[in-house]
C-alpha cells in the first residue's frame, strides 16, 4: 500500500471522469471513501459514480518535461509496480470494494514502446486472470506503435494520450523531447481510424472505447484560442470524447517552479467552452474571446454571447427549434427536450411553467419572450 500511496500521489494532475461545476464531493460518497488517498470518486460519461483508483505504473521517467512531478532528474522518491504485482493488488482492493475502476498511467523508462508493453500486460492480466470486468483507463504513452494503441483499444472502456499543449510551438515550452505532431496527436488519429475500420464487437464489452486528451492550461503562455481551436478540430476529427484542462501550477524542483499558478477560474471557462463547441453547436467565433484571444474570467461565455445577441432579439419559447433553445443561458440540453416536450400540450406562459420543466428561469428571463412577451414576472426579477 505505500507503493501505491507513493504512485498514487503523483497523478494529482490527472483528471478522470465528468469535470464538475461544484468543487464540493458528491454527497453519495461517504467520508471513509473520501479520505482513500489513492482512490477518488469519479463520475463517469453515462453519470454512474465510482470510486475510481488513479495511479502509476512506475514514477521512474526518462522524460524531463518542465512541469511534470515525476520529471527525470527532479528528486524525490520513485516507486514501481510490475503488471502481475499491481494487477493483485487491485484486484484485491476492487473485490473490498475499495475501488470500483483504475486509471493507469505510468512515467516513460524504456521508450515509449517497453513502457506500452507493461501497461498492456498489466491490463491483460487483469481483464483474463483477474476476470475484472470493470471501468479501465489506459494511458497511451508517447511513442507507442500502433499495434499497440489497438490492443490497449480492446481491453480498456477509455484511452488517453495528453497533448499538453495546443500545437508543436507551445509544447516546447513545457515539454522539449516529446514530438507533438508523431508522439501526441498521432496515437489519437489512429484510435479514430481503428475505430472506423474495426467493428465494435472486437472491443472490450463490444464497443469502441472513448478517447480523451489533457491540456496543462496556462502552462505554454498559449492563449484560450489556441486551446479551444485545437480542441475544436479534435471534436470533428478524431471524435474526441472530452478535453480536460488542468490549470497550471507551480511545481517545486522543476523549471516552471517560479511561473505563477493559473486562476482555476480559467480552467472552469475552459470547460464551458469546449461544451459549448462539442455539445451546442456553437463555433470559435461565437465565443466572446477578448483582445488577448481569452475568455473573460468573470463572465460564463454562454451567457456573454447572449448579451450581445439576444438581448434586443428574445428567443420565442413557444416557436424556437431545439438549436435555438440551448443556446439560451439556463435551458441545457434536458431542458431544451422538456420544453419541446411541454409545448406540443400547452403554450408555456410564464417563468414558472419554466421552472416545472426543471429550466433556470432567472438566467434566462432576459433572452426570452413567452407568447410574444416578456411577462411581469421576468420584470419582477430584474
Amino acid at each position: 500500500m505505500d507503493t501505491l500511496k507513493l504512485l498514487s500521489d503523483q497523478m494529482a494532475l490527472e483528471p478522470d471522469g465528468e469535470p464538475r461545476i461544484s468543487s464540493s464531493a458528491p454527497a453519495c460518497f461517504s467520508p471513509k471513501e473520501k479520505d482513500q488517498a489513492f482512490v477518488h470518486p469519479a463520475q463517469l460519461p453515462n453519470g454512474q459514480k465510482i470510486m475510481l483508483l488513479k495511479t502509476l505504473l512506475s514514477s521512474a521517467c526518462e522524460r524531463d518535461c518542465f512541469y511534470c512531478p515525476f520529471r527525470a532528474g527532479r528528486d524525490f522518491r520513485r516507486a514501481t509496480f510490475n503488471p502481475d504485482e499491481f494487477a493483485g493488488l487491485f484486484s484485491k482492493l476492487n473485490q473490498s470494494g475499495a475501488a470500483e475502476g483504475v486509471f493507469l498511467s505510468s512515467g516513460l523508462a524504456g521508450g515509449g514502446v517497453r513502457t506500452m508493453d507493461k501497461l498492456l500486460d498489466t491490463a491483460d492480466i487483469l481483464r483474463k486472470k483477474h476476470q475484472y470486468k470493470g471501468y479501465l483507463h489506459l494511458k497511451i504513452m508517447p511513442g507507442s506503435e500502433k499495434d499497440q494503441v489497438y490492443r490497449a483499444m480492446q481491453l480498456a472502456d477509455r484511452v488517453s494520450i495528453n497533448l499538453e499543449a495546443p500545437n508543436t510551438e507551445r509544447l516546447a515550452k513545457l515539454a522539449p523531447h516529446k514530438v507533438f505532431m508523431e508522439e501526441l496527436l498521432r496515437p489519437l488519429k489512429w484510435v479514430e481510424e481503428i475505430r472506423r475500420t474495426v467493428p465494435a464487437y472486437k472491443f472490450w464489452n463490444g464497443r469502441w472505447p472513448s478517447s480523451v486528451t489533457q491540456f496543462v492550461a496556462g502552462g505554454s503562455d498559449e492563449s484560450d484560442l489556441e486551446l479551444l481551436t485545437t480542441t475544436n478540430w479534435l471534436n470533428k476529427n478524431v471524435r474526441l470524447k472530452r478535453a480536460y484542462f488542468s490549470a497550471f501550477h507551480p511545481i517545486r524542483n522543476t523549471p516552471l517552479e517560479n511561473k505563477p499558478a493559473v486562476d482555476p477560474m480559467r480552467e472552469h471557462r475552459l470547460y464551458q467552452a469546449s461544451f459549448l463547441l462539442r455539445d451546442y453547436g456553437f463555433d470559435l467565433e461565437d465565443l466572446p474571446f477578448t483582445d488577448s484571444s481569452n475568455l473573460p474570467l468573470n463572465a460564463d461565455p454562454k451567457q456573454a454571447w447572449a448579451q450581445l445577441y439576444l438581448v434586443n432579439r428574445p428567443i420565442e419559447i413557444n416557436k424556437a427549434e431545439k438549436r435555438e433553445l440551448i443556446r439560451i443561458p439556463g435551458i441545457g440540453l434536458k431542458g431544451a427536450d422538456a420544453i419541446l416536450n411541454a409545448r406540443r400540450l400547452n403554450k408555456l406562459r410564464d417563468l414558472s411553467s419554466l421552472k416545472k420543466l426543471g429550466i433556470i428561469a432567472e438566467r434566462a428571463a432576459p433572452y426570452v419572450l413567452l407568447d410574444g412577451r416578456k411577462s411581469d414576472q421576468q420584470l419582477v426579477l430584474f
